[in-house]
């Protein structure tokens, strides 16, 4: 603890430091000083802890120096001294910033249980600064890990309703993406080295130097896709220089994982597109450039802006597509996927690819929906994705989709007729935990999962214990807790993030479930 000592006598000064062996008891007198304003001069050069101050002193006395000091160094605790004489007057004038009042001559004991003391709350407020620091990190880390998960979510599933969608980006604080005209720009970098260990070593530093060099630029943002190890994937919404400085960024990053990691990079440009209905495209264009990377550990940029020949899959199509899987038919499956990979097409191999990834995209979605989770599917997606990049092994290709198309299938066939229908009420549990924030209705679910609603309900309450209404606002409050742990978002942040479109009713619904207001809870738990 670093201690100052102010007094206008030198005397008096020489005998604080006398009294007490500070070394000894952790503390070390960093300077002295004659007068308050001399003392708020060392307090503007150097970090004090505690000042200990006599009263009386010429041009700033202790109580206007303490009064001063708590304004501007909040953090500082101020001992005043003072003769028998004003001690009541001083000690009952409850300056704020002063931690105590000692009579002077200063006994040595009196002097060191004064500064135990001290130290013992400094010791506590540091605590308690870390602890909300750590905290805040923790929420905004999730904040962000949200933000990832919900671009990686435009870019590979299914598009829900489009006013639900802008909703949510505004919620993420994504507005920078809510534009019909808004033009962005996707590109995928991959770690490169013959040592697989040491991609796993660095993956993690990786991740940090992609993310930190992605926050320096306005509009642009880096999420990971479990599908493609050692792989990050950004997004860069272009401003007027049409994209020359997704060069840039991408010169960058090579040159800091280089530079800093020593391991080399391969970089898979995609082409420019507009709107969020666009975004899968933008996304497959990337990966798509990247597979078309020699093999080596030598570092390489593929830009796939030059390409603009890609196949045009319209909703229409996707629907479809969803349709017959849910309709739990493989038969119309093929049909589909035939119209559009089909070899009459006359369609370009590099177009062919992208049409099998947008096919590959919604499946996986599908899989992810219905909870299947097995190696199987890891594989059968691995597969596929290394058949797509090879660009010349077509049959292969739609003989991979249509077996994943199978196991989907099977799963949700499984799920439907499971004789209790616990896996469907698992499967509407995932969805609304991962789904919280969205308007969603037993109508809305029940047209998701195929089911009807009466008897979607029903189960729900069987298995849950409560109706669906009852546990979506139970999960919303939780994550609630959780972001109001961070102080630098607002109620009304704190809302939106959870599903609330007004923050009035969002605290009456908080309090109605936890007892206290949003604001009581935050004030209760960061205090």
């Amino acid at each position: 603890m670093k201690v100052v000592i102010t007094d206008d006598e030198i005397q008096i000064r020489k005998g604080l430091k006398m009294k007490v062996d500070w070394e000894e008891e952790g503390f070390q007198i960093v300077g002295e000083a004659s007068n308050g304003k001399e003392t708020l001069d060392l307090l503007n050069s150097i970090d004090v802890d505690i000042v200990i101050t006599d009263v009386r002193m010429p041009i700033m006395d202790g109580i206007e120096f303490a009064k001063q000091a708590n304004r501007k160094f909040p953090n500082v605790k101020v001992v005043v001294l003072s003769g028998y004489s004003d001690f009541e007057y001083v000690r009952s004038s409850l300056v704020e910033g002063v931690k105590d009042y000692l009579l002077k001559p200063v006994a040595p004991d009196e002097l060191i249980h004064a500064l135990y003391r001290i130290r013992s709350e400094l010791e506590e407020e540091k605590r308690k600064k870390l602890e909300t620091e750590k905290m805040n990190k923790l929420v905004h880390n999730q904040l962000e890990e949200m933000k990832q998960q919900y671009l990686l979510h435009l870019a590979k599933e299914e598009l829900s309703e489009l006013k639900g969608t802008l909703e949510r980006l505004q919620q993420l604080q994504l507005n920078e993406f809510t534009s019909k005209d808004v033009n962005v720009q996707f590109f995928t970098i991959e770690m490169r080295t013959k040592d697989p260990q040491l991609l796993k070593e660095l993956w993690l530093p990786f991740m940090m130097l992609c993310k930190e060099i992605a926050r320096e630029y306005h509009n642009t943002y880096c999420f990971y896709d479990a599908n493609y190890t050692n792989m990050l994937h950004f997004i860069h919404r272009l401003d007027c220089d049409k994209g020359q400085q997704t060069t840039f960024i991408v010169d960058r990053v090579q040159k800091h994982v280089k530079n800093y990691l020593k391991i080399e990079t391969v970089v898979g440009i995609g082409k420019i597109v507009t709107g969020l209905k666009e975004f899968k495209s933008g996304y497959i264009s990337a990966l798509l450039s990247w597979s078309q990377s020699k093999l080596g550990t030598h570092s390489q940029v593929i830009d796939g802006t030059i390409n603009q020949e890609l196949y045009e899959f319209s909703p229409d199509v996707e629907k479809r597509l969803v349709n017959s899987i849910e309709n739990i038919s493989i038969h119309d499956f093929k049909h589909n996927m035939k119209g559009i990979l089909g070899e009459t097409n006359n369609q370009s191999m590099m177009s062919f690819s992208f049409a099998a990834s947008r096919v590959l995209f919604l499946l996986s979605s599908l899989a992810t929906k219905y909870n299947l989770d097995t190696n199987e599917r890891h594989q059968l997606i691995w597969n596929c994705q290394q058949s797509i990049w090879q660009l010349n092994t077509q049959h292969t290709v739609i003989d991979q989709l249509s077996k994943l198309a199978e196991l989907v299938i099977k799963k949700i066939q499984d799920a439907r007729c499971s004789s209790n229908g616990s896996e469907i009420v698992e499967n509407v549990r995932e969805y609304l935990n991962k789904h919280y924030a969205s308007e969603i209705s037993l109508t809305s679910l029940s047209e998701q999962f195929h089911i009807n609603n009466a008897y979607l309900s029903e189960l729900f309450k069987q298995h849950v214990g409560q109706n669906f209404s009852d546990y979506l606002i139970q999960v919303r409050m939780e994550k609630a807790k959780e972001f109001l742990l961070d102080r630098q978002l607002k109620i009304i942040d704190v809302a939106y993030l959870v599903g609330f479109s007004n923050s009035g009713y969002f605290s009456t619904v908080f309090k109605k479930h936890i007892g206290k207001t949003p604001a009581e809870f935050r004030k209760e738990i960061t205090k």
